[in-house]
């Protein structure tokens, strides 16, 4: 099978990037990576939430170009189907993408207000009564996905579900969101696998800031 190669931005703001990386990752489907410099302008209207056609993260594989993260995640589970990235079961199938679509589509006022920033750390950092609710509403869907698959991930076993979340847990890490021991386990585990920390590691050695996204408010 050849070779893919994903087009993300930056690895410290893009909540994006950093989902469409992960389902690759989590597929195994080999990749090489083409990263655009936050300065360049698509890229940064996507970082900034200003962007109406997300175009990043791009994966292109076998004369196929697919942009959108949910895209790509029905694209990997078609080409690498035993990577598990939807669960077996056809229920739970249906649950798993429901959830998926929820945060890709909704949650805009925690991403607005809670912006990735892998590098920052801001404890007791006052949350807007809108984005709680919507943290509210993500603890609340982990919660009864863990309570039904017995954990540790979403669905027992890891799949595109876990890989769309994973930006907020990063969001609940830098801005202090104090989560009950359940959640904050998952989330613990999210922060930890391989796949997480070589993305960390390579987000704290960026060079750049985007100041926009550096100022508490």
């Amino acid at each position: 099978m050849a070779k893919a190669t994903l087009t993300i931005s930056s690895k410290n703001y893009s909540s994006w990037s950093l989902r469409g990386w992960l389902l690759t990752k989590f597929s195994g489907l080999e990749f090489d990576e083409i990263v655009t410099s936050p300065d360049d302008a698509s890229a940064r209207a996507e970082i900034l939430l200003l962007s109406a056609s997300i175009l990043v993260p791009c994966l292109r594989h076998e004369g196929a170009t697919v942009w959108d993260t949910l895209a790509i995640a029905e694209y990997l589970n078609e080409v690498m189907p035993h990577a598990g990235l939807l669960p077996a079961d056809r229920a739970l199938r249906a649950h798993c993408r429901s959830i998926c679509g929820e945060i890709h589509s909704g949650f805009t006022t925690l991403r607005a207000s809670l912006p990735v920033n892998l590098k920052g750390h801001f404890p007791n950092f006052k949350i807007w009564s809108r984005a709680q609710a919507d943290i509210d509403r993500v603890c609340t869907i982990w919660r009864e996905c863990l309570a039904k698959s017995g954990g540790p991930f979403l669905f027992g076993e890891r799949t595109m579900a876990d890989a769309m979340y994973a930006p907020v847990v990063t969001r609940f890490m830098t801005y202090d969101v104090k989560l009950e021991p359940g959640l904050k386990a998952y989330a613990h585990m999210i922060m930890a696998l391989p796949e997480m920390q070589q993305w960390i590691e390579a987000a704290k050695a960026e060079p750049a800031d985007i100041e926009e996204l550096e100022v508490e408010y």
